[in-house]
């Protein structure tokens, strides 16, 4: 992953890990907001909420990494991404900041992981701290992508 440049990333708070997703993915940081569930659709879907007039779907991560499901608190937010060319809202447990990191300090992640590398291509090494990149791409099944987008569709 090193091309010489630092990497701008929006760093979040599921349970005790810490997480990463370029900056340039994130379209919008709102705070946490009633959700009007969507009937049929997948345990991790948690509805879906109207944004400046757009309908966007919102998906927990918690739930969709088999994380321990938790209520929202004030830190809780929704995250609007670019999610294959779409708007998409994960629910995080809190944004923790903006930085950049140099992408000689991004390391893929360890076999012994068993990660898979397209949804989790490297590992951040911050100030004693390490960040998961995500690729919000790939951390759906095609199944799951084909879900959502049945949500816009229908809209």
């Amino acid at each position: 992953m090193d091309n010489g440049e630092d990497l701008q990333i929006v760093a979040f708070r599921l349970s005790s890990e810490e997480y990463a997703l370029p900056i340039t993915k994130v379209k919008d940081i709102n705070r946490f907001m009633p959700l009007t569930k969507m009937p049929k659709s997948p345990a991790f879907m948690k509805g879906v909420i109207n944004l400046r007039g757009e309908i966007i779907p919102v998906v927990d991560l918690r739930e969709r990494f088999g994380l321990p499901v938790s209520e929202a608190t004030d830190d809780s937010r929704i995250m609007v991404v670019d999610f294959n060319n779409r708007l998409l809202g994960i629910i995080v447990d809190c944004v923790t900041e903006v930085l950049s990191i140099p992408t000689t300090e991004i390391d893929i992640p360890p076999a012994a992981a068993k990660l898979n590398i397209k949804q989790v291509p490297g590992v951040g090494k911050v100030n004693n701290r390490l960040l998961i990149l995500l690729n919000i791409d790939e951390v759906f099944s095609e199944e799951e992508v084909k879900s959502l987008k049945d949500i816009k569709r229908d809209e």
